[in-house]
């Protein structure tokens, strides 16, 4: 999963098969498959917008990768009093990376985003820094970042579209995964509670934040996942998110299933080889391909205009792509691998005519 989210399947190579869904109240919204990068739902996917604490996955994420969660922080006089949601740090008081993070993400504590932004960057400008280098190598080309928080500005922004791939590669780190699926937890003196409802509300739900500002409105960036599947949901500007959170991802489940296409190792054809001991080459399948389909549907295989191949030809070389298509539309490649050495001919072959002419008397 995190090859298909830190390639090109960051730009969703995904075929939207709008579901009937009732009306949302979103402005924005998309479902996606945290497994297959497929689609499933989208409105207005890719306006950007102000994303309030929904920035926190991010700020959550790098952390989580980036620090030891056992560490013990002081906090400091820079991250008491912040604006907005808070876990009411005090200056001078001790908590862990993992207390903080809990406050950050369970009760959206601005004030520990800025507390973890200088325990982890130095400064918080260095740690925005950060998480705008972040988005970058995951391709979110409509993010940017201005805090760690969320606090609305003209120039902090995101879509739907790249708040769900951040959210699927997110969910990857196991323990951003526990953190956000967390319903209560004591950190310290303090008992935190998840603000996300549909922990209690939704078969599978396991993460990851809510957010809201007067500017923004309400944004909602949801995961459930059942039976090894995971779908991500994200509304934006969304008065009624809860209940649209609950019918989409209650949609998605229902209408597809992820199916496994190509194993890593089939044999997806084969090649002619020139000037070879072997005439032909098998073309092996680089990696699996799985991916979300609705009853009726089914995937199909092209393997591309292909000529031939000079020999030598080494067992494992790259050999190209296969490409995966649902009705005409390209959803995904495999990578193709050559699956045999072929030695060049070391004797000259006698031609057809000569071969039949040496069996007549």
């Amino acid at each position: 999963m995190k090859r298909w989210i830190a390639g090109a399947a960051a730009v969703c190579l995904a075929v939207v098969l709008a579901f009937p869904v009732r009306a949302i109240s979103a402005r924005q919204a998309i479902l996606l498959d945290a497994q297959t990068g497929r689609v499933l739902y989208e409105k207005n996917a890719d306006r950007r917008g102000l994303i309030a604490s929904t920035t926190k996955i991010m700020t959550a994420l790098l952390i989580c990768e980036q620090c030891n969660v056992l560490d013990r922080v002081r906090i400091p006089e820079e991250a008491v009093g912040i604006e907005g949601s808070s876990m009411y740090l005090r200056s001078g008081e001790v908590l862990t990376v993992q207390e903080l993070l809990y406050g950050l993400m369970l009760c959206s504590g601005n004030d520990a985003a800025v507390a973890l932004a200088i325990y982890c960057g130095g400064t918080v400008e260095e740690f925005v820094s950060r998480m705008n280098d972040k988005a970058h190598a995951l391709g979110l080309s409509n993010t940017h970042f201005e805090n760690p928080n969320g606090l609305d500005s003209e120039n902090h922004y995101s879509t739907p579209r790249d708040l769900a791939i951040l959210a699927a590669y997110a969910m990857e780190n196991p323990i951003f995964a526990q953190t956000v699926s967390t319903r209560s937890v004591r950190a310290g003196e303090r008992v935190l509670q998840n603000h996300n409802k549909l922990l209690w509300q939704v078969e599978g739900a396991d993460g990851v934040k809510t957010g809201y500002t007067k500017a923004a409105g309400r944004i909602l960036v949801s995961s459930a996942t059942r039976g090894g599947r995971r779908l991500i949901a994200v509304t934006m500007d969304d008065g009624n998110d809860w209940q649209d959170h609950k019918q989409l991802l209650e949609e998605g489940f229902s209408r597809y299933h992820s199916a496994r296409f190509v194993t890593e190792g089939d044999v997806l054809g084969s090649l002619p080889v020139i000037g070879g001991e072997c005439e032909q080459v098998k073309l092996i399948a680089g990696a699996d391909f799985c991916y979300s389909l609705a009853g009726g549907e089914f995937l199909t295989l092209s393997l591309g205009p292909r000529g031939f191949v000079y020999a030598p030809v080494c067992a494992g070389e790259e050999a190209g792509e296969a490409y995966v298509l649902l009705g005409e539309q390209v959803v995904g490649k495999v990578p193709l691998y050559y699956g045999a050495p072929v030695e060049r001919q070391t004797e000259e072959k006698k031609s057809l005519w000569e071969r039949i002419g040496g069996l007549l008397p």
